[in-house]
């Protein structure tokens, strides 16, 4: 072997090495961001005094800014809001393995067309998670966070992990009018904006989940697929392990709207 080929054959093996290890360190990472974010993410639902069970699990939320305030999906929530004697909307925050406390919550803010909802609990705040402010990019990875089954087995959080596989518009306008739904319609007066294309499969009871940096914890974006679905995969009527989440930009814009 010749100096250059020794050369390229070092130059190779190098890159190689720095590949492996940035890859044993983002796995290695991943179980400790999931133990940090676990106290960050709650459950979503209705609670009813004489109801049983006494709380209605409708999806997943996450606390964000100063802890009090949780981001959900809009459809996680019910059309009308309880407000009959001993009915309320609640969160379930988490303090440790199967222990969960019931919360009050009130909406601030809905934002339909992004279908995001903005809430503040009572009582002590709960660590907020950090909204990435970079937007993502195709190929980057993620992991995302909630209850896909719900209560079915006791409440416990379920971790996915995959990439961003496309980052596409959410209406694309039909190729002719026969195609043209109303719900697509509204879509496009709305202006259509970007939403991220995961290759994971995310489950209803994941419906408001975060997505976030495994290394990090940074929110990446928030997990939709009734909305997102709606739009874009109208004839699937079958699971096809493609989900889809709104970017983080569209929490931060949730939060100044919010602001008095």
């Amino acid at each position: 072997m010749d100096c250059g080929q020794w050369r390229r054959s070092l130059a190779v093996l190098l890159a190689l090495s720095i590949c492996v290890f940035f890859v044993s360190h983002c796995r290695a990472d991943l179980p400790a961001t999931i133990a940090r974010l676990k106290p960050s993410v709650v459950l979503v639902g209705i609670y009813g005094a004489t109801d049983n069970p006494r709380f209605t699990f409708r999806g997943t939320g996450f606390a964000v800014s100063s802890g009090l305030e949780l981001v959900t999906n809009a459809h996680v929530l019910p059309e009308t809001l309880p407000n009959g004697p001993g009915q309320q909307l609640a969160v379930m925050t988490w303090s440790g393995v199967g222990q969960w406390n019931l919360r009050k919550v009130n909406v601030v803010t809905l934002d339909r067309s992004r279908d995001l909802a903005l809430l503040r609990m009572d009582g002590p705040a709960i660590p907020p998670l950090k909204i990435a402010e970079v937007p993502a990019q195709e190929g980057q990875a993620i992991a995302f966070m909630g209850f896909p089954i719900g209560g079915v087995l006791g409440y416990s959080h379920v971790t996915h992990r995959g990439v961003i596989s496309s980052v596409a518009a959410l209406a694309l306008p039909p190729p002719t009018s026969q195609y043209l739904t109303e719900k697509t319609v509204a879509q496009l007066r709305r202006g259509n904006f970007q939403i991220y294309q995961l290759d994971a499969t995310a489950y209803p009871g994941n419906s408001g989940g975060p997505v976030f940096d495994p290394e990090t914890g940074e929110l990446v974006a928030v997990i939709n697929s009734v909305m997102i679905k709606g739009a874009r995969e109208t004839a699937i009527s079958n699971p096809t392990g493609i989900s889809y989440a709104i970017p983080a930009a569209h929490v931060l814009t949730l939060l100044q709207e919010s602001r008095p």
